[in-house]
């Protein structure tokens, strides 16, 4: 499996609405994404792939309220934290974010995943 898989089985069982990279326009929230945004190669002295894949993944919330938000970032990174099919933690406390268009509460974290290749 792959940790984009992985990673989707985790976060659906706190949020059925779990989408990579974004959620469609109109999804009801609360809803969450998360997105690859680097991470540092792995290879043996030799120069060839390891076994393992270092990812940092941006896992984000939305929700009617910045409590709610907050609740279930909380809960993510708990559950990110406890994990057994991959390691992994946060890089920083989360970041909260408003969007006046849609007058959603957001919040973003950013975490470190080490997983199978």
């Amino acid at each position: 499996m792959s940790v984009e898989t992985e990673l989707t089985t985790l976060l659906k069982t706190l949020c059925s609405r779990t989408f990579p990279d974004f959620a469609p326009l109109g999804t009801a929230r609360p809803h969450v994404s998360y997105e690859a945004i680097g991470g540092r190669p792995l290879h043996w002295l030799d120069l060839t792939a390891t076994d393992k894949r270092h990812t940092v993944m941006q896992v984000r919330v939305w929700a009617d309220t910045r409590q709610a938000a907050t609740e279930l970032m909380r809960s993510i990174e708990s559950a990110m934290r406890a994990a057994t099919v991959f390691t992994a933690w946060p890089q920083e406390e989360h970041t909260s974010l408003y969007d006046a268009e849609t007058s959603a509460y957001g919040s973003a974290q950013d975490f470190e995943i080490y997983s199978i290749r």
